[in-house]
């Protein structure tokens, strides 16, 4: 494993979401619904993404479900977000379809690599003597699970592995990224964090203090009147904004 700097080594710390930040999350969607509910490849699948994203985070939200959720409570998130965004598009399924449909996307997410240039991106950021952390939303176990299958370990400090299951609080609450603060010695004018969710990612981070690069590879449109400090489309474009700011 490559040594991550130290906070009282660093003069900046730079944190990345995980989902669909460090890994193409539409793959393990696209892949259940068509392997699982025999659903045709020609639909619209990064549409539909972005709306089965919408309602997890829209249902999670309602019951804060990324913190410390109730087993049955995130049961129930993970059918509905199926049904709902599937029904925008004309394929209405029932619960047991969605139960399945959700079972298969479970696994096919411990089959994932990460994007192109994002360890290469972690490693020169290392080599910098710059601060390097991961931080996302989910049940503790889970994440952690998805980390290791992208084998980030092997370039990020496991104790800079932070879910919003394991701390309590879940973004886009600025008490989680003030927990980062808190347990890293760090400061949030000197953090930078990297997310692709505007809901989560841009509100929380700019809400908390810190500058936040919008990895906007989706080409989503904004949801609010938050202005995120810079958008990156891809890991080549991420790479050449944090040179530019941090060395």
């Amino acid at each position: 494993m490559e040594h991550n700097s130290t906070a009282a080594e660093a003069s900046a710390a730079v944190f990345f979401d995980v989902d669909d930040t460090l890994y193409d999350h539409l793959t393990p969607l696209r892949e259940a619904l068509t392997q699982r509910l025999h659903l045709p490849g020609t639909l619209p699948y990064e549409e539909i993404y972005h709306r089965f994203r919408y309602y997890s985070d829209l249902l999670s939200a309602e019951k804060n479900l990324s913190a410390v959720p109730r087993p049955e409570d995130m049961a129930d998130m993970r059918r509905r977000r199926f049904m709902l965004a599937l029904a925008e598009f004309g394929v209405f399924i029932n619960e047991a379809q969605a139960e399945a449909a959700q079972a298969a996307y479970l696994d096919m997410q411990f089959r994932i690599k990460p994007f192109p240039g994002a360890v290469e991106l972690i490693q020169q950021l290392t080599k910098h003597g710059i601060l390097v952390g991961l931080i996302t939303n989910g049940p503790e176990e889970h994440q952690l699970a998805k980390i290791k299958a992208l084998q980030m370990e092997r370039y990020v400090d496991q104790q800079l592995f932070f879910v919003s299951g394991g701390v309590g609080y879940a973004k886009p609450d600025a008490r989680l990224f003030q927990h980062v603060n808190n347990v890293t010695g760090t400061v949030p004018e000197n953090c930078y964090y990297v997310g692709d969710s505007w809901r989560n990612d841009v509100v929380g981070a700019i809400g908390a203090g810190w500058t936040v690069l919008w990895f906007n590879h989706r080409r989503a449109e904004p949801e609010s009147e938050h202005i995120p400090h810079y958008i990156a489309a891809d890991y080549e474009q991420l790479g050449n904004m944090l040179k530019q700011l941090l060395y």
